[in-house]
């Protein structure tokens, strides 16, 4: 039986990542689940997985070398799939100094456990925010040179470059995977899509920054799992791939779609809820446009999207709106007082 660490497993890609890794290989596999339940960390996201005899949570932080040890002493992991990151943008900006210790020096300690331990494969999943920003045309591949632009990006891209030393260095065998931006269940609603989603069936202000003409593309999280899947399953070690969408959309275009979805669902008039659209104070450093050219997995791993962004997005809207008691949990306490401070929003 094969046997997974996988950190960061109770957050949005992390928990989807579990489910749909138990959804393939049911009792065949076990999966340690070590998670710090950070505001975005939610164990009620695995509810329908922690009766399982080959699940196990563990409460804990990446940077405590203590707990990762005692993980591999007990459970003697295969594989290491790192989901842990904090990972918000505007965040990054208020407090850098907690991105740079969990996404850099929490990734250190689970290189060294692994070179430790002879792991099979060490799996960082990074995102194309390290590329930087892209003009109006042209597409990142796994050749773009690292351009950070915010406290987040920077942190990322410095774990990725730890990973590729320790494979130089120490010949641990290593692959990085760097995502265009996930959509679907369980996303924590500061990010774009829930958020939008949420305050029109609230009926609350929709913010954009600045033009709102930023472009990003977009990934549904089921295919960026089976992506993940894939290159575990590859034995070509040391390799960096990218995970894209191929949807591009301009976040004001994006936003006036879901208002138009939600509007025809609810019986409104096409554009009755484009009327909370909220222009708010653009984000420092806010990089432009995001594309990514994922011919590389495609080719060598066979890897292809699923579901199409209509398909993923309806998908999206109708959990939602179906999961009033999750969303409800999430939006206490730190969600009200983040949209307070970020956005000027209540």
């Amino acid at each position: 039986m094969k046997t997974y660490l996988v950190t960061g497993g109770a957050g949005f890609i992390g928990c989807n990542f579990i489910k749909y890794m138990f959804a393939k290989y049911n009792d065949k596999i076990k999966i340690i689940n070590l998670d710090k339940l950070t505001y975005a960390g939610n164990l009620v996201n695995l509810k329908d997985v922690e009766t399982r005899g080959n699940y196990i949570f563990i409460k804990g932080d990446i940077c405590d070398s203590k707990i990762v040890d005692t993980i591999f002493k007990k459970y003697h992991p295969d594989y290491i799939v790192n989901f842990a990151a904090e990972s918000h943008v505007d965040r990054s900006i208020e407090n850098p100094s907690i991105f740079v210790k969990t996404n850099v020096l929490g990734t250190q300690v689970l290189l060294n456990v692994a070179l430790k331990n002879g792991i099979k494969k060490y799996l960082q999943v990074s995102t194309d925010e390290v590329y930087g920003s892209l003009g109006e045309e042209g597409y990142f591949t796994e050749q773009t040179q690292l351009n950070p632009h915010s406290p987040y990006s920077a942190s990322k891209a410095a774990a990725d470059m730890i990973v590729k030393a320790y494979y130089d260095t120490y010949s641990l065998p290593v692959n990085v995977t760097r995502c265009s931006n996930n959509y679907g269940p369980y996303q924590f609603p500061e990010k774009l899509i829930p958020l939008i989603i949420l305050n029109i069936l609230e009926e609350k202000a929709l913010p954009i920054y600045g033009d709102g003409r930023n472009v990003r593309d977009w990934l549904y999280v089921e295919d960026h799992c089976q992506a993940v899947w894939k290159i575990l399953n590859k034995w070509k070690v040391g390799e960096t791939y990218n995970i894209g969408g191929e949807n591009e959309w301009e976040n004001i275009e994006l936003v006036n779609y879901i208002c138009e979805k939600i509007a025809k669902v609810k019986g409104k008039d096409r554009d009755y809820y484009k009327k909370l659209i909220t222009s708010v104070k653009d984000r420092p450093g806010h990089d432009r446009r995001y594309a990514i050219n994922c011919d590389k997995i495609k080719q060598e791993l066979g890897w292809r999207q699923k579901f199409d962004f209509e398909k993923g997005l309806n998908m999206t809207i109708k959990w939602y709106m179906n999961h009033q008691s999750w969303v409800d949990r999430v939006r206490k306490g730190e969600y009200k007082k983040w949209m307070g401070n970020n956005y000027n929003l209540r």
